[in-house]
């Protein structure tokens, strides 16, 4: 019962940590009772100890999946129903993958020994978490890092390590306090009451310090700074978005837009997949398409000055199969593949368009679908209109004009998370990061709160001002030290006016990335190959027998 209880309380320490409803100083003590568990598994030298521990952090990280991404529940099925396998899938297979990673840690400590345990374990979670932002089944919704995007003043020193360096502080202050609390419990002695809660202390305070200090001090970088338009049309995605004619989802768009557009405006930004609503706009057709042409007219008649950012649904015909997701289409005799992307448009006519790279999984992405399809079937979330894999491409494209100096990231909703690959759009000269989404999908719940959030963590690694678009909210303006300007609220129809500042100098996160990550895989593949070795070399040591025994006695 008391391993139930730690197991438990582990879960609810995580839960009860999460954005936007949570408390992330939680995080400091979350792993300690799973810690004490494994521990004393260990000592006993229990038997099945690999199913103990799995066991009880299953039940662990289950709470912790299950209390901070509930709002997935609130998808619905085509017929209106809530589909609980796009909850209950990523809750179960994170769970387990997190416990696989418990288990790895558990296996190290067993054979190695407590401190190459606890040396390893922040290492391998690190490893799991860049695994999570690279796999074709990603989902770093939950890594350690993010829990503080409300807590901007905190972890301003972002700009160097990325979210990486919020999970390994998080782990470190968990062993330290593990560490100490062993040490109580073997010697009894009160100095190790104390001493965890010094060196905590310490641990957690000179990196809030430091960060407080580089928030009040950190002036922000403005080359030029740009009035921009961000439009907010509600449409519920369900029952509207991809039923109205896409002229009639246009209009809405320019119409809600249009008072508050001034003659300082340099740039309206739309949602993602704001048009055409039903159907797709064609690559292969730019010039001549309609809603291209309704849009550079409108532009024309009241705003010449202004470039319109916006995410658009496309597609683009081949006389044959040239990607892996290109599929047949037999009314017009060619390929096609759909794309979730951005496009910009300038007058006097050019237009620049990207494609969305950071697909959500059975979504837009049905993942492994060599192996996965021939035993799940085709299922795919109806989220937006197609049920097949979109299209990507492998790079980011950074949207420039000849107007200002603004060269835009166009970021697509779900890659907001990815902040290595935000970083690539800096590194290719982007000094403002313009984000469209769409997260509608799940009612006015935490999960629009939370994506919201995370944005506030690429506006510190970046050092860019942030404009984003959301089809039902929250559109807002987010500055370079991850503050929340302006913001429209959930459920808003209209537009928000602000200011953007462009900034072209890089931050260290911004030149070289995951670095903690890249280090962590060198130290992990270290340990595992000198624990792998170790019993390598027991296996193959000679044994002796009972036979041999006796006669070692008898000569003797």
């Amino acid at each position: 019962m008391k391993r139930f209880i730690y197991s438990i309380l582990s879960g609810l320490l995580f839960a009860f940590s999460w954005p936007t409803y949570g408390f992330p100083f939680l995080l400091f003590l979350a792993f300690v009772p799973l810690l004490l568990l494994e521990h004393e598994i260990v000592v006993k030298k229990e038997k099945r100890s690999y199913g103990k521990v799995f066991g009880y952090s299953y039940i662990s990280f289950f709470i912790w999946n299950y209390g901070a991404t509930q709002w997935l529940h609130y998808s619905q099925n085509p017929d209106g129903s809530l589909s609980w396998m796009a909850f209950l899938f990523p809750v179960f297979i994170n769970s387990l993958l997190m416990s696989l990673v418990f288990i790895l840690f558990h296996f190290v400590k067993k054979r190695a020994g407590t401190w190459y345990g606890i040396f390893f374990f922040p290492i391998i979670w690190v490893c799991f978490e860049k695994f999570h932002l690279s796999w074709e089944m990603s989902w770093p919704w939950l890594n350690l890092g993010n829990a503080f995007a409300e807590y901007p003043q905190i972890i301003q020193w972002y700009e160097v390590t990325g979210t990486f360096g919020g999970t390994l502080w998080i782990i470190i202050i968990n062993l330290i306090i593990f560490y100490h609390i062993r040490a109580f419990q073997v010697t009894r002695e009160k100095i190790y009451i104390w001493k965890p809660v010094y060196y905590s202390i310490l641990v957690i305070g000179v990196p809030v310090a430091l960060s407080l200090v580089m928030y009040r001090t950190y002036q922000e970088k403005s080359e030029q700074s740009l009035e921009v338009v961000l439009a907010q049309p509600d449409l519920d995605p369900y029952t509207e978005k991809y039923t109205q004619s896409g002229e009639t989802v246009l209009s809405g768009i320019l119409s809600s837009v249009d008072s508050t557009i001034t003659n300082k405006t340099k740039f309206i930004v739309a949602p993602e997949t704001a048009f055409p609503g039903r159907g797709f706009v064609y690559v292969n057709n730019f010039q001549n398409d309609p809603y291209i042409d309704s849009i550079r007219r409108w532009m024309k008649m009241k705003h010449s000055q202004i470039s319109f950012v916006s995410g658009v649904s496309l597609a683009e015909a081949y006389s044959g199969q040239e990607t892996p997701t290109a599929r047949y289409t037999g009314d017009r005799n060619v390929w096609v593949d759909l794309y979730n992307s951005a496009i910009q448009l300038d007058l006097p006519g050019t237009i620049q368009h990207y494609n969305k790279s950071k697909l959500v999984v059975g979504v837009e992405h049905f993942p492994y679908s060599s192996i996965l399809k021939p035993l799940i079937g085709d299922y795919m979330l109806n989220f937006g209109g197609t049920m097949e894999s979109l299209g990507t491409q492998n790079h980011p494209t950074v949207f420039t004009n000849k107007k200002n100096k603004a060269k835009i990231a166009p970021v697509i909703c779900y890659e907001s998370i990815y902040g290595e690959y935000v970083g690539e759009y800096v590194k290719s000269g982007a000094n403002v990061l313009f984000i469209m989404t769409n997260d509608s999908w799940w009612s006015d719940s935490q999960g629009h709160k939370q994506l919201l959030a995370y944005a506030r963590l690429r506006a510190i690694e970046t050092r860019r001002d942030i404009a984003r678009s959301a089809n039902s909210g929250i559109s807002a303006f987010i500055n370079q030290k991850g503050d929340i300007i302006e913001q429209l609220p959930y459920g808003y129809r209209g537009a928000l006016k602000g200011e953007i500042n462009l900034n072209s100098e890089l931050t260290f996160y911004s030149k070289y990335g995951d670095v903690i990550a890249r280090i962590s895989l060198i130290a992990a593949g270290i340990i595992i190959a000198y624990v792998l070795s170790k019993i390598i070399i027991v296996w193959l040591k000679p044994r002796k027998t009972k036979t041999s025994q006796i006669n070692f006695k008898n000569k003797k």
